[in-house]
């Protein structure tokens, strides 16, 4: 009798071609996302004379280095950028891709695009050029970012080499409490295993509480395990996986559908087996969370306080304490919720779906705007549906910009940047050292409590204005 296996071992073992001696071993890619940044692939492929190895198989779409304050190309300011934006369509024209480009109402962000097109199914290995690659795996895929040299080694090849990481179970069990989102769930577990926790690891998630959460906040929670450490993050499909998988533009139809969901069936982890390592996480201590400094393990409840350096014995850890609370413009001991905002982020990979946009119109709704803020769809579609449902003018009247589908402030590559020193609320995945702009000041959180920071302008505690709503 074959020994149980996890979910990530079944993906696994079905796309591994071979294992060298050395321990690499040659997988077989299911799906390659692309976007813009592909540009410089095609290039080489056309200058060696190459094909792609499977057109069929490689989807893509314009998402960071699109403007979100217009449609077109003659939005986007930097020249360069402009350039890849525009060679999309005609390399997709040349090799036979499947590319949503600018005008496409299916364009947006790639993680977001993926799932909403049925194009991220379960038991599917998936590369991407980005890091965030990690979301899809909400959907039982086994999905992770690579390189540019890997990029162009699918192209050519549809394999890639790639060396088997470690297993991880993260288990969170028990009822979310008021005000507690899929976002404040995953800051919380970086908060508690730190960003280098899953280094070396595919983490699963599971228990009552993941099982409980919808496809988009499952995306929301795999999106961020790039940031604990974890080479993918992935969750075992269910009834909740098949039903937002069916009818959807590129999921299996008639026949296929039955004979894809008799696999997908196959997929979630065997009983007994065994993890490298295993961590349980019970939801009722989680509290709406923010982050406080340079790294998404800095994650605390919105009602607490800044860390005092003083209280850290090591001296390393010390003096990089010091260094954070400086670059974030702090005081070791002042209440989080005392702190200003000078503008506001809703929109990413992590948080621009329509849960997310519904969730931040819910707060704002009847409320003006006390600072800067802005609203990033994640893609045409999201746009489309949250303006058929009102939530634009929820947005607009209350004084927030209301922008196009894109990566936007989350990587900044486009031009929406904040000023340095300013402080901002994001919804995005990031809040490195000028992630998002020389010198800002960037704090993690959900649409919802961004939405309260930018309706009050500072951060809020968003438990206080739904219980008023």
């Amino acid at each position: 009798m074959a020994a149980p296996r996890t979910m990530f071992e079944k993906i696994w073992d079905r796309a591994c071609i071979l294992t060298r001696d050395d321990g690499q071993s040659l997988l077989y890619v299911d799906r390659h996302l692309a976007h813009e940044g592909s540009g410089r692939g095609f290039a080489r492929l056309r200058a060696e004379g190459r094909k792609l190895r499977r057109p069929d198989l490689i989807f893509g779409t314009a998402d960071h280095y699109i403007s979100t304050k217009g449609p077109t190309l003659d939005d986007i300011d930097d020249p360069d950028r402009r350039e890849r934006v525009a060679l999309c369509a005609p390399n997709a024209e040349e090799f036979g891709v499947t590319f949503f480009t600018l005008g496409d109402p299916r364009r947006g962000i790639v993680h977001v695009v993926g799932p909403e097109q049925g194009l991220t199914q379960p038991g599917l290995l998936i590369v991407c050029g980005d890091s965030h690659t990690s979301t899809h795996g909400a959907l039982g895929a086994f999905a992770f970012g690579i390189g540019s040299t890997e990029h162009y080694h699918v192209m050519a090849t549809q394999c890639l080499w790639q060396r088997k990481p470690k297993t991880m179970r993260i288990t969170v069990d028990g009822e979310r409490g008021f005000g507690v989102t899929a976002k404040d769930v995953i800051l919380h577990i970086i908060g508690e295993i730190g960003a280098q926790g899953a280094t070396g690891h595919v983490i699963e998630y599971a228990g009552s509480t993941i099982r409980g959460m919808s496809i988009e906040e499952r995306l929301t929670v795999c999106n961020m395990s790039i940031e604990a450490g974890g080479r993918a993050g992935m969750i075992a499909p269910d009834d909740t996986t098949y039903d937002y998988l069916k009818g959807r533009p590129f999921a299996p139809q008639d026949a296929d559908w039955e004979t894809a969901l008799a696999f997908w069936k196959t997929l979630p982890t065997d009983d007994g087996a065994v993890f490298d390592r295993e961590v349980t996480i019970d939801a009722g201590d989680i509290a709406p969370t923010m982050t406080w400094g340079t790294s998404p393990e800095n994650a605390l409840p919105v009602t607490g306080a800044v860390p005092d350096p003083a209280d850290e014995a090591d001296a390393g850890k010390r003096a990089a304490l010091e260094s954070t609370i400086d670059y974030m413009g702090l005081q070791a001991g002042a209440p989080l919720s005392d702190l200003t905002v000078d503008g506001v982020f809703i929109g990413s990979c992590t948080n621009g779906r329509l849960s997310d946009l519904r969730a931040a119109a819910a707060v704002v709704k009847g409320r003006k705007a006390a600072t800067f803020a802005m609203v990033v769809p994640g893609s045409g579609q999201v746009k489309a549906q949250a303006e058929a449902e009102g939530l634009d003018r929820i947005f607009t009247e209350a004084g927030f910009e209301w922008r196009e589908a894109g990566c936007s402030m989350c990587c900044g590559f486009n031009g929406d940047i904040g000023k340095p020193q300013e402080r901002w609320a994001s919804t995005s995945n990031r809040n490195f050292v000028g992630r998002q702009g020389p010198g800002v000041r960037t704090h993690l959180m959900s649409a919802a409590m961004a939405a309260a920071a930018a309706v009050t302008g500072k951060f809020t505690d968003v438990r206080t204005l739904e219980e008023n709503a």
